[in-house]
């Protein structure tokens, strides 16, 4: 253990400090291309298989990009999102507000009007602050 060995050289120097004690939160910046962006602003992800990762993103895109309209087609809505789960991939997402369509594109998402100003290309970055940027550190408390 080599912690153990470095707590008590500390120790025997008469060093003070706490062990595991923080806890720091971090934000890792990644980009996702979805599949499909409509005329209409509306942005179609096609999903065979709806794994953790995939929840997650999906999640960490809704609350940084609340302006987009993120919806997702299942190639099977009634599969379980884990072995042994009675979760379906249509139910998490009932869960989580995003809306979903079983195989097909609902031919209603194509004639709503606008709904928001999407690039059909290019890139769309954070534009709110992450809650750790928003933060006020002092410097004091940034060494």
């Amino acid at each position: 253990m080599f912690e153990a060995k470095l707590a008590t050289q500390l120790k025997t120097l008469g060093c003070g400090f706490s062990y595991e004690t923080l806890t720091i939160e971090y934000m890792k910046v990644s980009t996702y291309k979805p599949d499909f962006i409509l005329p209409n602003g509306i942005i179609i992800e096609a999903k065979g298989v709806w794994t953790s990762s995939d929840r997650k993103k999906h999640l960490l895109v809704k609350e940084q990009h609340p302006e987009l309209d993120v919806r997702l087609v299942f190639q099977q809505a009634s599969n379980k999102i884990t072995k042994g789960s009675k979760t379906t991939y249509g139910d998490w997402c009932d869960k989580k507000n995003i809306k979903w369509s079983n195989k097909v594109i609902p031919t209603s998402w194509l004639s709503q009007k606008h709904m928001s100003l999407v690039p059909s290309a290019g890139r769309v970055t954070l534009k709110q602050k992450t809650r750790t940027e928003a933060g006020s550190a002092s410097p004091a408390e940034s060494t």
